[in-house]
């Protein structure tokens, strides 16, 4: 490819404006709460999208098309479940864990809120829930590498090593330097470049096809049961596909963005906002996979990369269709998808290395410009442990975000949901909810894939009964934790 190729142009202009963007951000930083939380400064409109830019990583434009792609609409049971989880989040959660974690000593990470909230002295759900942090968002870190090679290796044509290495090095640069605010920022820009390619691509490829009798013959031949949302599908598979939606509750790189809101008020339009452009970007997904299946039977000639890797169904549709300038901007939009995610899960294995374990247990008295550097050190360490989990040319994006969505839905949803609710929850019962629900993941996925029964229904399930029957069966938590429990409590009901 020519260095003054219009598509690569385009991508570089993208790549140096998030840096910039870093660097302005990096003026904004001046302490440790400024580097993870962005100083609970965010507006309604930053917070909305950038906790959709950061949830919708790079299976949103690669994983969700291919699924839809292979199997027809069928797949589309999980943008279903996905939506009714997230309305319910921003309903029931964000307001909630905003004032919970202020009240719970201003707390910066979920297990600084966890340790607060149940006056964990012994620090022991501190260093539970930054392992399952670790181990889980080191798969989805992972996941979020394998879709920006599959970009750098689809659109220039490289080798699979040095794609991962390029679409990481473009996403650490400005998170190490500007850190949350700089995410919150760019993630916004990235949110709008999204929704913009989601929307242009499948209906682009709808008229490019033709009339709409074509369209259903096309479908209809290359996929006999594509029209068909049930299609052979069982209850189980429907109920597993729709049980990503659980998963919502538990997701750390979702959840800060609450935790930084300006304030409890901004929440509300927030939620209209980021499930508008949630509902949008979903459909527009669904839809570029689904009238691929019509354009690539049209166009068999065009089919051979798709028919190899469906995932790549998305940029094949857009590399085809648009000119080369346009498609610059369309593909940056993937790499949107990819760094808005993969940066938020960096910063928050960083917050959980350096403020749950370097300064709870190693340095207790460290400065504020020490945690900031110790943090921008750690993310390097993260990218460099993900990108060799990422290392197989063989890894499927959507697989992997799977899995470390359901561990962390598991792990932290009911534990976050019964905190908010349940004043009598004790330290024993969150304690056996984190590890009952982690486990349980892990434990199913490696033993019990074949049932066809999706990890996070288990998992879910156990650990919201462990964290009631141990709570229940344990010491009540003493008036100092369901003091601050009712303060929280009661400032929310009186800020809605």
């Amino acid at each position: 490819m020519s260095y003054f190729d219009p598509t690569l142009i385009m991508f570089m202009v993208y790549i140096v404006a998030m840096v910039l963007i870093g660097l302005f951000a990096y003026r904004a930083t001046s302490d440790f709460s400024d580097y993870i939380l962005g100083g609970r400064s965010l507006g309604s409109f930053v917070t909305a999208l950038s906790a959709g830019a950061s949830d919708m990583s790079g299976w949103l434009l690669m994983g969700l098309p291919g699924a839809i792609y292979l199997s027809g609409l069928s797949e589309a049971w999980i943008a279903i479940g996905l939506i009714i989880g997230a309305w319910l989040n921003w309903l029931l959660v964000a307001g909630r864990l905003r004032v919970h974690t202020e009240v719970q000593n201003n707390a910066l990470t979920l297990p600084d809120y966890f340790t607060s909230r149940f006056d964990d002295q012994k620090k022991v759900l501190r260093i539970f829930s930054a392992v399952i942090i670790l181990v889980f968002f080191a798969i989805y870190c992972a996941s979020g590498m394998v879709a920006g090679a599959r970009l750098f290796e689809n659109l220039f044509g490289m080798s699979y090593t040095t794609a991962i290495w390029l679409s990481a090095i473009a996403t650490i640069s400005y998170v190490c330097i500007g850190g949350f605010l700089a995410i919150s920022w760019t993630d916004t820009f990235q949110a709008g470049l999204m929704i913009f390619a989601l929307l242009l691509t499948p209906i682009v490829t709808y008229l490019a096809i033709g009339d709409t009798t074509q369209f259903v013959t096309l479908i209809e031949t290359a996929r006999p049961h594509a029209f068909n949302i049930i299609s052979d599908l069982s209850v189980v598979a429907v109920l597993s596909s729709m049980a990503w939606g659980l998963g919502y509750f538990g997701q750390p790189h979702i959840l800060v963005r609450f935790m930084a809101a300006d304030s409890v008020k901004s929440i509300p339009a927030a939620r209209r906002i980021g499930m508008t452009w949630m509902i949008l970007c979903l459909a527009g997904a669904v839809g570029a996979g689904f009238f691929g299946i019509a354009y690539f039977e049209q166009h068999p000639e065009l089919a051979a990369v798709v028919s190899k890797n469906p995932e790549t169904v998305f940029m094949e549709l857009t590399k085809i269709l648009f000119n080369p300038w346009i498609v610059g901007i369309i593909l940056a939009a993937i790499l949107a998808a990819v760094m808005s995610t993969l940066s938020c899960q960096l910063l928050v294995c960083s917050s959980a290395l350096t403020e749950d374990l370097y300064k709870g247990f190693i340095r207790k008295n460290a400065s504020q410009k020490e945690l900031v550097w110790v943090g921008r050190v750690m993310v390097l360490a993260i990218a460099v442990l993900a990108i060799a989990l990422a290392g197989n040319p063989d890894s499927k994006v959507l697989g992997l975000v799977a899995y470390a969505w359901a561990g962390f839905g598991a792990a932290f949803g009911p534990l976050i949901i019964l905190s908010l609710f349940w004043k009598r929850m004790n330290l024993q019962g969150a304690l056996a909810g984190m590890i009952v629900g982690a486990v349980v993941v892990i434990g199913w996925k490696n033993l019990f894939a074949d049932t066809g029964v999706y990890e996070i229904i288990p998992g879910f399930i156990l650990a919201f009964i462990s964290i009631i029957v141990v709570s229940l069966l344990t010491k009540a938590p003493n008036t100092t934790v369901t003091g601050r429990f009712e303060k929280a409590d009661e400032l929310y009901k009186e800020s809605v």
